[in-house]
């Protein structure tokens, strides 16, 4: 989970309370997506984080998450070892809450092997952008699924450092220890790389992505598939995550799976106001493929997004 750093400014505090906590908000009230909030720090530069790079002084603890039918790997780190913070989710401006897994991910993955499965989505071959990535499962997933290449993008480089890239590691070397004693090419399994920044700046350094609009209105060679998994709370950057969507998407058959809550109680945002944008801008038709209500949270949703 990432966010644009234009995010509302609250102040360190537990994201996504209950709907008691929906109270109304003069800043949220003025006008949809369009609220005045104090001004926040500029945001961190946008970088590509090497493998390499990965935090050894940060604790890792891994154990096993079963999403469905299948077995993956999360990781767990201490906010207050990476950002000097206890008990928050979110700092605007400073972090994003990456470190935390987020309900959205698992209902992700799961929907993705529910797609795969029913033969509507495959992954073989694929160019995969997983945005706010955090854990990274859903990309994970892309790599054991033989995508050709997935890119992992934070807000926080501390993120992909200490999380993202051993729990892509750990997941990935599970793959490897089941691969036949002389692996053939395709056995090489898919190349990942790491992008920290601000969604206002990433299109700039991710690979698949541009902002020319005569490159996009032609064949353009983007990511064919970007998931996104609790994306879309903040109602301020919702017109800048649909904007590098547009400007990554390979057309014209590029897919966007996300999923959220249908409402995030007590910040604004939600997948029906991500929809709303959607609607108005016109380019883009979703439809809802899981839904989950469980009676311990409010409802979940994963959309599939596809150009017209």
């Amino acid at each position: 989970m990432a966010a644009n750093s234009s995010s509302p400014a609250f102040e360190n505090f537990r994201l996504f309370g209950s709907a008691e906590d929906d109270k109304p908000n003069p800043g949220l009230s003025l006008g949809f997506l369009d609220s005045q909030q104090p001004p926040l720090p500029p945001p961190p530069p946008c970088l590509e984080v090497l493998s390499s790079e990965v935090c050894s002084s940060v604790k890792f603890n891994v154990e096993p998450v079963t999403v469905g039918e299948i077995t993956m790997f999360k990781g767990r780190v201490s906010t207050q070892e990476v950002f000097s913070l206890s008990n928050s989710d979110l700092v605007p401006g400073k972090y994003e809450g990456g470190l935390k897994l987020w309900e959205g991910a698992l209902d992700l993955v799961k929907a993705l092997c529910g797609e795969v499965e029913n033969g509507h989505l495959s992954f073989a071959g694929k160019r995969v952008l997983e945005l706010g990535c955090g854990h990274g499962l859903p990309g994970i997933y892309a790599c054991l699924e033989d995508a050709a290449a997935v890119h992992f993008q934070d807000f926080n480089a501390e993120v992909l450092r200490c999380l993202t890239i051993p729990n892509v590691t750990a997941n990935l070397t599970k793959k490897a220890e089941a691969l036949p004693t002389n692996p053939t090419e395709s056995d090489a399994g898919s190349a990942a790389r790491y992008f920290a920044g601000d969604w206002s700046e990433m299109h700039k350094i991710l690979p698949f992505a541009s902002d020319d609009k005569e490159k996009l209105s032609e064949n353009f060679n983007g990511y064919d598939i970007v998931l996104m998994a609790e994306t879309v709370y903040s109602l301020s950057t919702l017109k800048t995550l649909y904007k590098l969507i547009t400007q990554c998407l390979s057309r014209p058959h590029g897919v966007v799976y996300m999923a959220g809550k249908k409402h995030y109680f007590g910040v604004g945002g939600g997948t029906r106001r991500f929809l709303s944008v959607l609607e108005k801008e016109g380019e883009m038709v979703s439809k809802l493929i899981a839904e989950v209500a469980d009676g311990s949270s409010n409802v979940r949703e994963v959309w599939k997004i596809s150009l017209k």
